[in-house]
């Protein structure tokens, strides 16, 4: 890896990423859309170019010279309210970006997919693997749609094409940069504040920290193969909510919440926030269908 390029690069994943790719040696072009916040990409000795994944003359302007593409573009919005344009970016633009990638003739392709396009194991007495694909159908909602749609379009197109490219699914990372922030974030930083009031019985995550996915990333690019799958993730296992919560607000020397919300009453609360509240407030719902069904 020499000459990386880095899409999404001003995201949570992408910002690690991109420093990652940096610590490695290479040198890093970084995509980001025009009017992006490059916050998270200040002082970085990279190359700042703007780009689109529906826009397919600025992905041939961004991989010239390219010999390593790292995708981590993608919508992440949980509502459903979001599908045309999650449909669109992440299905759509991937598939732009990879026919790009092919059209430049780059080395190595690592793209970003997620535990969402393995699903939940099928067997409740054995961890899921890469070896397991997720029911479309059984998707919590349209984000996790199109990851599953995505990462099967790339498999698609190595078996077709030669599409010389490696997945990487993370789980759910946490860390530095998560500057809007991410639903979990957003959860940790409540709970550490001690604004939370309340947590959903029986829901947990993986918890990973977004340094060890940016690493995972690099490696998949340079000792990956291609075809594969790698989860990335903590090999400890899942925590609950409610050890997630009690942890965060010991950090921020807060008291955790006592009271337990059933998971029918949570997803009863998302479907009003996510349909009525948030259309007569035209902001994103604190709670989402989605999130409430991981």
């Amino acid at each position: 890896m020499r000459r990386a390029l880095v899409t999404g690069a001003n995201g949570f994943i992408g910002a690690h990423v991109v420093r990652a790719a940096l610590d490695a040696g290479a040198e890093v072009r970084a995509m980001v859309r025009t009017g992006s916040d490059c916050t998270s990409l200040q002082d970085l000795p990279i190359e700042l170019v703007q780009g689109d994944l529906t826009d397919s003359a600025s992905l041939a302007r961004a991989l010239v010279g390219i010999d390593t593409l790292l995708n981590v573009a993608a919508r992440y919005d949980l509502s459903r309210r979001a599908r045309r344009d999650a449909y669109r970016a992440n299905v759509g633009g991937t598939r732009e970006l990879m026919l790009a990638a092919l059209e430049a003739q780059v080395d190595r392709v690592v793209h970003t997919s997620s535990v969402a396009a393995i699903g939940p194991p099928r067997d409740p007495s054995r961890p899921a693997d890469e070896r397991q694909w997720a029911d479309i159908n059984q998707a919590p909602g349209p984000y996790e749609e199109t990851k599953i749609l995505s990462e099967q379009l790339v498999h698609d197109l190595i078996a077709a094409e030669s599409l010389p490219a490696v997945c990487v699914l993370p789980t759910t990372p946490i860390g530095p940069l998560d500057l809007k922030p991410t639903p979990t974030g957003r959860l940790i930083r409540d709970a550490a504040k001690g604004s939370m009031p309340a947590y959903i019985l029986t829901a947990g995550l993986n918890i990973v920290h977004v340094s060890d996915v940016a690493v995972g990333h690099v490696r998949a690019a340079v000792t990956g193969r291609i075809g594969e799958r790698y989860i990335l993730g903590h090999m400890d296992g899942n925590l609950t909510l409610r050890e997630i919560i009690g942890r965060s607000a010991a950090c921020g020397g807060s008291s955790p919440p006592r009271m337990a919300i059933p998971s029918t009453v949570a997803f009863a609360a998302a479907l009003v926030d996510e349909f009525l509240l948030s259309a007569l407030t035209r902001q994103q719902p604190r709670a989402t269908i989605a999130g409430v069904r991981l």
